[in-house]
């Protein structure tokens, strides 16, 4: 998952055509790090439909307040720099419904593109 450290940077990559999901995360959340030993297999699993970029809150608080980032992890599935999806929860978040949100953002590009 690629690393984003600049506000260019992050405009560049949701910017495209490719469905980008922005995982925002911080260095000291307890559920950012319960994700991460599942996420690589996630990108693995959804290689060639979503591209993964990942943005930490404390880096980039102006980004982050644009985009109404609070709770941490959160998702934002983008393409051609249109949020599609987003999913915020104050629950830890498990690998079945951070799939279960993939599959609903795929299905969202899909309709938009028909």
């Amino acid at each position: 998952m690629e690393a984003i450290g600049t506000e260019q940077s992050f405009y560049e990559r949701i910017g495209g055509d490719q469905v980008t999901v922005a995982v925002f995360k911080t260095t000291w959340c307890k559920d950012c790090h319960y994700i991460e030993p599942f996420m690589p297999d996630l990108e693995t699993k959804y290689a060639g439909r979503l591209s993964f970029v990942k943005i930490d809150r404390d880096e980039l608080p102006d980004l982050c307040m644009k985009y109404d980032i609070l709770g941490i992890p959160s998702f934002i599935v983008f393409r051609k720099g249109q949020e599609l999806t987003r999913f915020v929860s104050k629950l830890r978040k498990t690998r079945e419904e951070i799939e279960e949100f993939f599959d609903r953002s795929l299905e969202v590009a899909g309709a938009m593109t028909s």
